[in-house]
């Protein structure tokens, strides 16, 4: 088994607040797309190859590394920018990209770009491993494998002596926790064929998430699928069976994300990599396991199974279109200034309310997350249970804020 220096907690970031939140939680790298040729293209805001310097400058910083996404299906227009990209990636000392088309596999070797394979290769036996070899260093398996395909792969890596273009043995990465898609590794086309934009672009529409209706042929009655989005698989949750992951000899935990908030990136790279560390110092255990979960509820998910890890036929089909969170986060404001004598922050309201015993979350770029309990409050610089939009607000606050931060009421939904 691996030593918990070599099991990568890898984190989503689709923008620099989920970035400084995954630093912040401990993550050992973390991967990012550029410009529009990733599989978040659509549901997350891109960075562009103007942001890379800054990316891999607070990464390498903090002694994270730094993995660009390059791994939707490449049409000939898209050379040139595939190119760019890859051009500046490497020239800002991006760590490696992580790519599925043969062009980008190509290119990459040919600057000398270390490279991930990515999950859409959908590599599942160790033949083709051997192939991607010449060109990885680290390889994505398919989301469909058990834990014992993945434990026989690993094996045979080792038995083998396959080593990559590194000159090591050749590591493998399988995902942990997040969305799951109904279709082979995310080779979905429902996208394509209803709008005519494409999953394997990174712009599916998600017609799966979506509420159906069922005509009956015969004589034309209509009959709504009721409880269950049978398309909409449940979330990735592996924090209880992880120990036997790590058995399997994999080396890298991916946290599917990039189209998540901040908090999200927090609280599941945390939650995981404080598993990964228990592992390994014998410490865990089933409490630590339920208050692990109980986190990992808080922030946006559709319910949890575990995959097709434990070799399952068929999938867990979501209950809603949307998430079953037993958190939710409502938008106030933005940071105006921050007092570190005293360690008083100032917000300016811009919708709703805040009263004192709410509990807030402060999302920053540069800070990451936060939250706290008001216990005092001044509004307009006066002693005050209560404020309303427009006001302006102070309350103790541990950390410092920056101008622009945006401040969050933290509510306890039905779903709790």
């Amino acid at each position: 088994m691996a030593t918990s220096k070599k099991v990568e907690v890898l984190a989503p970031a689709g923008s620099f607040e989920s970035l400084a939140a995954a630093i912040q939680a401990g993550a050992d790298a973390i991967y990012f797309g550029a410009e529009q040729l990733n599989m978040r293209a659509r549901s997350s805001t891109a960075f562009s190859t103007h942001d890379l310097e800054e990316i891999v400058t607070r990464c390498h910083a903090a002694g994270v590394k730094a993995y660009i996404t390059l791994n939707t299906i490449l049409y000939d227009h898209d050379m040139q920018l595939m190119r760019k990209i890859m051009d500046a990636a490497r020239k800002q000392g991006v760590d490696a990209a992580i790519v599925s088309d043969h062009a980008a596999l190509n290119y990459g070797k040919s600057i000398g770009m270390p490279l991930h394979i990515s999950t859409q290769a959908n590599i599942s036996n160790i033949e083709a491993v051997e192939f991607f070899a010449a060109y990885a260093d680290v390889m994505v398996l398919a989301r469909e494998l058990s834990v014992k395909q993945v434990a026989k792969i690993t094996r045979q890596i080792k038995r083998k002596r396959i080593t990559g273009p590194s000159g090591n043995l050749v590591r493998i990465e399988v995902f942990a926790h997040g969305a799951l898609c109904m279709a082979i590794s995310g080779k979905c086309y429902l996208s394509l064929h209803s709008h005519y934009a494409s999953a394997n672009r990174g712009a599916c529409v998600q017609n799966c998430r979506r509420q159906y209706l069922v005509t009956d042929k015969e004589d034309g009655h209509e009959y709504e699928i009721d409880n269950e989005y049978i398309m909409s698989a449940k979330d990735l949750c592996t924090i209880d069976m992880l120990d036997e992951i790590i058995q399997a000899d994999v080396s890298v935990l991916k946290i599917e994300g990039r189209g998540r908030a901040a908090d999200y990136v927090y609280t599941v790279t945390k939650c995981y990599r404080e598993a990964v560390q228990a592992i390994f110092s014998k410490q865990f255990t089933p409490e630590k396991i339920t208050t692990w979960k109980q986190q990992l509820a808080t922030v946006y998910n559709r319910g949890f199974w575990e995959g097709y890890y434990l070799g399952r036929k068929l999938g867990e089909w979501s209950t809603t279109s949307g998430s079953v969170a037993t958190d939710r986060k409502v938008y106030l404001g933005q940071g105006n200034r921050y007092f570190p004598k005293i360690n008083i922050a100032e917000f300016q309201l811009e919708t709703g309310k805040l009263n004192v015993g709410d509990k807030i979350m402060i999302i920053s770029k540069h800070q990451g997350i936060q939250t706290e309990t008001i216990h005092e409050l001044r509004v307009n610089g006066h002693t005050a249970k209560e404020s309303v939009k427009g006001d302006a607000v102070s309350f103790y606050c541990t950390n410092k804020i920056s101008k622009g931060d945006k401040l969050y009421k933290i509510i306890e939904t039905e779903y709790a």
